[in-house]
């Protein structure tokens, strides 16, 4: 069994220290923790560490077809490269993902589809399309022995589907933590959090874990929905939200190159 590659310490970014960004950061989490109060009272789900998928029957489809998905990643993990690294899509992120050692391929962000990306993962695209109120959704892609240390989510009005894809043979060692709960990935297995609770991931095998994750609206009540579009609509302002919209386009136009490249390759070899 490898060393769990635990995050080193690392030093902040230099454009994210600037005072404005720090301060709207401050605001905003103050903000959201009042929003998260009363977006639990406007849950229509439980407020729990896990939610059961059983609430969400538009979610069927994707587990139904996980196998379609799964063989989608793997085409994806042929250019596995140039796939970013999460803090170089979401620099924030800087304290719990650190080189390669957690990769994102993104299908969709902030509610869009990524078109170029989703060309390479057409089927799994149009499953998540059909998803009511689709936040995010990719490829989480967990390099063996790393461990992303306990962090918490800025919303209590998101949800978040894991599906198992591709599972060390010891699924037992890789696993989530949220709240006081433990959960070992499996293929084909759905499970959903609301990652507002303290959570944490430990990969303590020798193989590579692949999942999808997506984002969704948690079901509420009018006023809790007002008040996420409100809080979602405002980010969209701010460089929390503009930084990683930059960097997903730059990410796609990257791979997108890669492709090119590697399919003109192979063309030259075939002459």
């Amino acid at each position: 069994m490898p060393e769990t590659k635990t995050t080193e310490t690392v030093e902040k970014p230099k454009h994210l220290t600037n005072p404005r960004r720090a301060f709207v950061k401050k605001t905003g989490k103050t903000l959201m923790r009042k929003v998260a109060a009363h977006q639990s009272k406007a849950s229509l789900v439980p407020n729990s560490p896990l939610v059961d998928p059983d609430h969400f029957d538009f979610l069927k489809p994707i587990s139904e077809n996980w196998e379609t998905i799964r063989d989608e990643a793997l085409e994806v993990l042929k250019f596995r490269e140039q796939i970013p690294g999460f803090q170089e899509i979401s620099p924030d992120q800087y304290k719990i993902a650190t080189g390669k050692n957690w990769r994102t391929f993104v299908l969709f962000g902030f509610g869009e589809r990524l078109d170029k990306n989703a060309q390479i993962a057409p089927k799994t695209a149009d499953l998540i399309g059909a998803v009511p109120n689709v936040q995010t959704a990719m490829f989480s892609i967990l390099a063996p022995g790393y461990h992303i240390p306990a962090h918490t989510g800025v919303t209590k009005g998101i949800l978040r589907v894991h599906l198992g894809l591709i599972i060390p043979k010891e699924r037992e060692k890789c696993r989530i933590r949220v709240g006081d709960t433990i959960t070992a990935w499996k293929p084909g297995e759905m499970f959903i959090i609301d990652d507002t609770y303290e959570h944490e991931v430990w990969n303590d095998t020798d193989e590579e874990r692949v999942v999808l994750l997506l984002d969704f609206d948690r079901p509420m009540k009018w006023s809790g929905r007002f008040l996420n579009k409100v809080m979602l609509s405002a980010m969209k302002f701010t460089a929390f939200y503009q930084d990683p919209k930059k960097n997903l386009e730059d990410a796609e136009a990257r791979l997108e190159a890669a492709i090119h490249q590697n399919n003109e390759n192979m063309e030259a070899m075939s002459d």
